[in-house]
């Protein structure tokens, strides 16, 4: 009876500690359903603030996904549905050596080049993404800060929209843009 007690015990500590770590929560709903994400604050705080500062700030109401590639990802959160980048607050630094990896539904931020230039464009992996994590080839890596915990019936229809190359006004052509535009019509940190 002691062993069994122990146990149960043991097994609520568990629940409890992974309740306790449990970060927070974005609603995204999209014109193709809804997803939501939790964030890890914990492993990628600077991210996290970042990412809930234009949150917070209604910034994705009204950005698209522009950027799906089956087998790969779908990146969104810095375009209006004509295609105009939105401006953005200061970069962030990297932190992709948090040791979260681009595993399939997992949400990373977008960036150039530049390790330390991700600012509020993210993408959502749709398959395992190892060349994607820290080292990579290059040495950087794309920092990851959550994951789908539901709708991932979104992601999925999501992913398979037919695509096209289009013209974006500034920036020359564009590839792999959606050819249904897909709106997110916001984000919301759920309580």
């Amino acid at each position: 009876m002691r062993k069994l007690f122990t146990s149960l015990i043991l097994v609520a500590t568990c629940f409890t500690s992974q309740a306790a770590v449990a970060g927070p929560k974005v609603e995204f709903k999209t014109t193709m359903g809804n997803f939501v994400v939790e964030l890890d604050d914990v492993k990628a705080p600077k991210t996290t603030a970042n990412f809930l500062n234009y949150v917070k700030s209604g910034f994705y109401n009204g950005t698209i996904f522009h950027r799906v590639i089956d087998g790969f990802m779908i990146q969104g959160g810095g375009f209006t549905p004509d295609l105009v980048q939105k401006p953005t607050d200061a970069p962030v630094a990297s932190e992709a050596t948090n040791g979260l990896k681009n595993n399939v539904y997992t949400i990373a931020m977008a960036r150039t080049s530049d390790p330390d230039s991700a600012t509020a464009q993210f993408f959502i992996n749709v398959k395992d993404n190892p060349a994607l994590d820290y080292p990579n080839a290059m040495g950087n890596g794309y920092t990851v800060f959550g994951k789908v915990i539901s709708g991932t019936q979104t992601i999925d229809a999501i992913r398979k929209v037919p695509t096209m190359v289009a013209p974006a006004p500034r920036m020359g052509r564009m590839a792999d843009v959606p050819s249904k535009t897909v709106t997110i019509e916001s984000a919301t940190l759920l309580k």
